[in-house]
């Protein structure tokens, strides 16, 4: 159950997190700024995702986001700071922009850090009846009527197959556009267009 909470947790984040990566590249913001909307972005899918199965089961939006809240902060939070942490640190991969390899294999590489220093946070709340635990007699309920018959049920596999499809593509297209050198690096010659 651990595991499957902490993928679960994982897609939100990762979808928040690529969400504010592009954003912030596309419009030239620094890096503290782009890690503040992908962390911000990363808490906003990652409370989604948990909460719309349960307003599908019948809970009103307060309630389950409240559940929510209680069940999904810490883990959120761990991945987060994993994740911006591996960022950091990998040289580049914060200024390698969207069409760098770079970009891509950095962030794989910081979700599955992200992943590994969730996964026992989720496992020690489940443990003690808090996280997912919380949510867990919520899920599989009978759809409500009405409206929210409407809310889609995505299972976390395949939102990670979605996931590592969209990681994938966008390293093979990055790959597939190749990096310019830098023309003012020394032995490069500048070119003229």
């Amino acid at each position: 159950m651990a595991l499957s909470a902490t993928l679960h947790c994982l897609t939100g984040c990762a979808i928040g997190e690529i969400a504010g990566l592009m954003i912030g590249t596309g419009l030239g913001l620094g890096n503290g700024p782009t890690i503040v909307l992908s962390v911000a972005l990363a808490f906003v899918f990652g409370f989604t995702l948990s909460t719309l199965p349960l307003v599908k089961g019948g809970l009103g939006v307060g309630a389950a986001l409240s559940l929510v809240l209680a069940a999904d902060t810490l883990s959120i939070a761990a991945m987060e700071v994993a994740d911006n942490a591996v960022m950091a640190v990998i040289p580049g991969a914060m200024d390698a922009g969207l069409v760098n390899p770079v970009f891509w294999i950095g962030m794989m590489v910081a979700l599955t850090v992200a992943f590994v220093a969730a996964y026992p946070v989720n496992r020690y709340l489940m443990a003690r009846g808090k996280g997912h635990a919380l949510t867990h007699e919520h899920h599989g309920a009978s759809p409500a009527g009405g409206a929210r018959r409407w809310i889609p049920t995505l299972s976390t596999t395949t939102l990670v197959g979605v996931i590592l499809a969209f990681m994938l593509g966008g390293l093979v297209v990055s790959v597939a556009a190749g990096v310019e050198p830098d023309a003012t690096a020394p032995g490069h010659a500048a070119k003229n267009f």
